[in-house]
């Protein structure tokens, strides 16, 4: 189903203006081969103040130990370990490309990691800065963090959305907040202006749109039956449902809500509940139960179940590249997403091993441009591995912490 639904005459205006500043920027761009002007006050294209611009990514992995405390951020550039403020208690680690946002029983902790991307489109810049602990929000466990470069929406467990201004937590510092009128069903998503969440009706949840006040200026005709995962792709955002996807765009100016169903029955417990994928990648995995991974594919709209061995967690670079998965074996998989056939394969990695599943302190794969990043708690070691070279081990990291929680930066 496709549902297309008029965006505000606000929104149109926002949207005119987004193309003026990219028509802009581009502008800018194409004028940096020219002698820059002779006034000292003049700034570079791209310019952030406080940051150091790099012509290559500058990721950074942030580690944690919920048992200890330990907290530090791991520069792949140096390969040097920069211990911050202690957070205990950490039951989950997550990012939008810049902070980390290490969720506990009394709050969610941001700690800035100091390297970041700005995409234009038709070109990338990158940053890095110094890290810094920003402050603590008071949603804690089973809240759900998502943000774009104006807002960060914080959605806590029983549906209470709140609206946090980005560019202070750029500063350093936790800005006065904006509550959303009602609850919600999953993440509030900010997108295009707008937000994308779920609203209760009746018995099931449908699709709505909201502006920044919370205000509803559209309503896809929509529903999506238990709500959960999502991933913000090229393509538009995508939305887990209990019978497969939605994909929310927008289009001449309107959004659209178009389902990607399974195409067959699939039982609770083999849904795809969580998406990980490479930043920019159109490409989506999820474990299917224990022993497969989903792979969907949001350019063609569809899903693949790919069989495989016990499964602790699963990512993709897309765009060709083969399906990772860190299996119970405790070595790094791969496969052939078209055929479903393993083509190469790890030593064992983990020093102990564990099953995906709901454990959220299960190791993860991180999965940029060109690497792939595997953690070793118990072992205190992070692995590089190069997925386009056999999963050749390119570099390991001794580290002072047991990285039992680990998200990357700066893509």
């Amino acid at each position: 189903m496709t549902v297309r639904t008029n965006v505000t005459p606000w929104a149109a205006a926002a949207l005119a203006l987004t193309a003026l500043l990219t028509t802009s920027c581009a502008a800018e761009s194409n004028s940096a081969a020219r002698p820059a002007a002779s006034s000292p006050s003049a700034t570079p294209h791209g310019y952030v103040e406080g940051a150091r611009e790099a012509a290559e990514q500058q990721s950074r992995l942030l580690l944690n130990d919920p048992g200890s405390g330990s907290t530090g951020v791991l520069d792949l550039i140096t390969g040097k370990v920069h211990r911050t403020a202690q957070v205990k208690n950490a039951d989950r680690l997550g990012t939008d490309g810049r902070f980390g946002y290490l969720h506990t029983p009394g709050g969610t902790h941001v700690l800035d990691s100091g390297t970041w991307m700005v995409d234009h489109g038709d070109h990338v810049h990158y940053y890095s800065a110094a890290t810094r602990d920003v402050g603590k929000l008071p949603a804690g466990s089973g809240a759900q963090v998502r943000s774009d470069v104006a807002v960060t929406a914080v959605t806590d467990a029983d549906g209470h959305a709140v609206l946090y201004d980005r560019t202070e937590l750029e500063k350093g510092t936790i800005s006065s907040s904006r509550t959303l009128p009602g609850t919600y069903a999953g993440a509030v998503v900010p997108y295009e202006e707008h937000l994308l969440t779920f609203a209760r009706k009746g018995g099931s949840t449908e699709l709505v749109v909201l502006d920044r006040k919370g205000g509803r200026v559209a309503s896809p005709d929509v529903t999506c039956e238990d709500p959960r995962g999502d991933a913000v792709t090229r393509r538009g955002v995508i939305l887990g449902c209990a019978d497969g996807a939605l994909l929310v765009r927008t289009e001449d100016g309107a959004f659209t809500a178009e389902e990607i169903p399974y195409g067959r029955h699939v039982p609770a417990r083999q849904r795809a509940t969580a998406f990980r994928h490479r930043p920019g990648s159109d490409t989506l995995t999820a474990p299917a139960g224990d022993d497969a991974v989903w792979v969907l594919d949001v350019t063609d709209r569809t899903w693949k179940r790919v069989d495989t061995g016990d499964v602790v967690a699963a990512n993709t670079a897309g765009e060709g590249s083969p399906l990772l998965v860190l299996e119970t074996d405790g070595a790094l998989h791969g496969y052939d997403i078209a055929t479903g056939k393993q083509t190469a394969r790890t030593e064992p990695l983990l020093t102990e091993r564990k099953r995906a599943g709901t454990d959220d302190s299960a190791p993860v794969i991180e999965v940029d441009r060109s690497r792939a990043y595997v953690n070793d708690p118990e072992g205190k070691k992070v692995f590089e591995i190069d997925y386009n070279d056999g999963l050749r081990i390119a570099r390991s990291f001794d580290v002072d912490i047991r990285p039992i929680l680990m998200a990357e930066t700066g893509r």
